[in-house]
């Protein structure tokens, strides 16, 4: 198994960078969503995080450790509560000025395998479910504000995984489409395209021991910087975009140790 080359953020963290800026995280309750929270509110932000799953809130709620960060369960696949979402964060935050649209599901299927059933719930979580949640918090969001999707390194792509790949380049598309709309608020929105990260469930559920040791074996394979990524490393790189890039928006930004870049490994 690879190597955890953490980078956890140093102790010369500013803990007030972010005082008084507020800040939605979706899918925000393990992996990358969380480092995205722990990324904010070590700076000083506060930050609603949602999940669908109570348990795993009560966990990342204690993990976290901080009372700048809100839990609240919400379905992205359940229009109701997107909804509710919106009168939640308004209630919580009044307004925001990021929104980290991170909800994901992949399941490994073949296309032989794939049924109707999975296809619709892949793109309901990652599509659909994406594309309303900013319809509904887009106008809670500041002018000036910035908007950070989560999708995918889809240069190079593992077998099996052809419905969530599509799914999260119709995500890609949100970015570019919706910055160009949102251009006029004076609202950026960006993506991170993540490629072989080190996740408790490695972006795909439900694998067994020996697939999950398959897929970490094919990703540092595929990777030329010989590792899987840490969440940290994605969570740096959706800041960036949401805080520092202010002269950049539609753009796309693998996070993926030169996976989809050509660089021989």
């Amino acid at each position: 198994m690879a190597t955890n080359h953490s980078t956890q953020q140093p102790s010369t963290i500013n803990p007030k960078a972010l005082e008084g800026k507020k800040a939605v995280v979706t899918g925000g309750t393990i992996g990358m969503g969380q480092a995205v929270v722990r990324a904010l509110t070590d700076r000083g932000a506060e930050v609603v995080y949602t999940g669908r799953n109570e348990h795993r809130l009560t966990e990342a709620q204690a993990a976290l450790g901080t009372q700048l960060a809100h839990p609240v369960r919400s379905d992205a696949t359940d229009m109701a509560a997107i909804a509710a979402l919106r009168d939640q964060v308004a209630d919580i935050l009044g307004g925001i000025d990021y929104l980290f649209v991170n909800q994901g599901i992949a399941e490994f299927q073949t296309l032989e395998e794939v049924t109707e059933d999975s296809w619709d719930r892949i793109f309901e979580v990652n599509a659909k479910g994406s594309f309303f949640t900013v319809q509904r918090l887009a106008p809670l969001v500041s002018e000036g504000g910035s908007i950070v999707f989560t999708t995918v390194s889809n240069d190079q792509i593992f077998p099996g995984l052809s419905a969530y790949s599509g799914a999260k380049e119709a995500v890609a598309a949100f970015a570019k489409v919706l910055a160009a709309e949102l251009l006029p608020r004076n609202i950026r929105v960006n993506a991170i395209a993540p490629g072989f990260i080190l996740t408790p469930t490695m972006g795909v559920a439900d694998l067994t021991d020996e697939q999950r040791s398959e897929f970490v074996e094919q990703g540092n394979a595929a990777t030329p910087m010989g590792r899987g990524g840490t969440v940290e490393e994605v969570a740096a790189a959706a800041l960036y975009l949401a805080v520092e890039a202010t002269f950049t928006t539609g753009l796309e930004l693998p996070v993926d140790g030169g996976f989809g870049q050509g660089i021989g490994g």
